[in-house]
């Protein structure tokens, strides 16, 4: 029996959780705030923002509509604060990771193709399903970016 799209993405999204944290949790804890060049984003601030954005990803999906007012100047501000408390963080991608994960599992089949306006264009149901994915591999990759510049890996 085909596996549904739903639980193709829901696995993929658990295991690169998993994998995010275990490239955050390969740094040295005094590096997690480092940042390359004294410019790049460090590991804190880029957990922070995929603890933000797998809960606003999944009220996306349950919603279908992209909250008109979102400001993104405040959720800057919010990921700034969370990348300053490691327990809150850890919480919040605690709570939100499971969160989207089971959101994803549970959309349903004839939801897949509806489109919701972004600021940057249309996004169907089916491709906003495999942002939690993409955005927390490509957050592991620059994590461990991040280590080899410290020689961690």
């Amino acid at each position: 029996m085909p596996i549904r799209i739903q639980d193709h993405f829901a696995q993929l999204t658990e295991k690169a959780a998993g994998d995010l944290l275990a490239a955050f949790d390969n740094l040295p804890a005094d590096k997690r705030d480092w940042s390359p060049m004294g410019q790049a984003r460090t590991a804190l601030d880029q957990m922070a923002e995929v603890a933000i954005l797998n809960g606003s990803t999944a009220e996306l999906l349950k919603t279908h509509q992209f909250d008109p007012n979102f400001d993104f100047e405040k959720f800057a501000q919010q990921k700034a604060a969370l990348a300053k408390d490691w327990t809150a963080l850890k919480e919040m991608y605690d709570v939100n990771t499971p969160f989207v994960i089971q959101t994803i599992r549970h959309v349903a089949d004839e939801d897949l193709e509806i489109e919701i306006q972004m600021p940057w264009g249309l996004m169907t149901i089916s491709q906003i399903m495999g942002y939690p994915f993409w955005n927390m591999c490509y957050h592991e990759g620059q994590i461990n970016y991040i280590a080899s510049l410290l020689d961690c890996l």
